[in-house]
């Protein structure tokens, strides 16, 4: 997209040497989506930029969405909406005292001119619900909705474009996941992908599952979970995951951030070490940012 969110594309691949990897003959490859563009980083350019232009299109100048307080696509919405000059609604899970003072998250939204708009944890689980949609646009007007994280079919196809970037030059591209809309557009079009969910639960299967129906009528390439490197939950951290991100960080002067990233490379290293990858295998990590 031109203008103020013209991006770096496509985005540098790097060589990591790693000895977690080389000792097994494998070679991984650091996808770096985070260099993308300064505000909006690595899959929050590719799924929102489609979903600014469907706006766009519709004919809209408000956007709502939704997440936690530290919610990075919140910050990246609010940015988007500052540099095209549109209006942005972030609705925000949890009560509005626990959050004050506001984080820096937040507080980064609330510079770049989003409406912020908290609501308790039950009606949060209401976000898609029709009524409840309606009822948000009797409180702020006519908006365009974009889904909690950016997944949605627009977004979908927008990663895809991540996937034709790693066709050919990796046997495996992996990815952390949270709502799985960067996974199912980066599966579709690339190598076989591997994605790591950074919540707990099982749902996330079916849901790039049906992300891939909405986006292309069907299955598309070849993906799977592996669900042991969400280390408690979404934002959670364990000592051992600590340890390996401080060590990373230290060798290769790449600082991690323990939500997505870390338990990415984490959970690669660790099902490196376990034999999980054929030798000769070369792997695309992508750093989301």
């Amino acid at each position: 997209m031109p203008g103020p969110l013209a991006a770096r594309l496509p985005s540098p691949l790097t060589e990591c040497g790693d000895e977690r990897f080389t000792r097994r003959g494998l070679r991984l490859l650091l996808k770096r989506d985070d260099l993308l563009h300064p505000a909006l980083p690595g899959n929050k350019w590719r799924k929102l930029v489609p979903n600014l232009a469907a706006a766009a299109e519709a004919g809209h100048d408000t956007l709502l969405t939704f997440g936690g307080a530290y919610s990075n696509h919140l910050r990246a919405t609010a940015a988007a909406g500052r540099l095209l000059g549109l209006r942005t609604v972030g609705v925000v899970r949890g009560d509005e005292l626990a959050h004050r003072p506001l984080n820096d998250s937040l507080a980064r939204c609330r510079a770049d001119g989003m409406r912020l708009h908290f609501v308790s944890r039950a009606e949060y689980r209401r976000r898609a619900e029709p009524e409840y949609t309606d009822g948000l646009r009797e409180r702020f007007g006519p908006f365009f909705l974009v889904p909690e994280g950016g997944s949605n079919a627009h977004a979908v196809r927008g990663c895809a474009a991540l996937g034709r970037e790693l066709r050919g030059t990796a046997d495996l591209a992996a990815v952390a996941c949270g709502t799985g809309g960067t996974l199912a557009g980066l599966a579709a079009a690339g190598p076989p992908a591997l994605g790591i969910p950074v919540l707990r639960g099982s749902f996330l299967a079916d849901e790039v599952r049906r992300l891939q129906r909405d986006a292309f009528g069907g299955p598309a390439g070849t993906w799977r979970l592996e669900e042991r490197f969400h280390c408690g939950g979404y934002a959670r951290t364990t000592p051992a995951l600590e340890r390996f991100a401080r060590a990373f960080e230290q060798r290769h002067g790449l600082a991690l951030d323990r939500v997505y990233v870390a338990k990415l490379l984490f959970g690669l290293a660790v099902l490196a070490e376990e034999g999980a990858f054929p030798p000769g295998t070369t792997i695309a990590a992508v750093v989301t940012g």
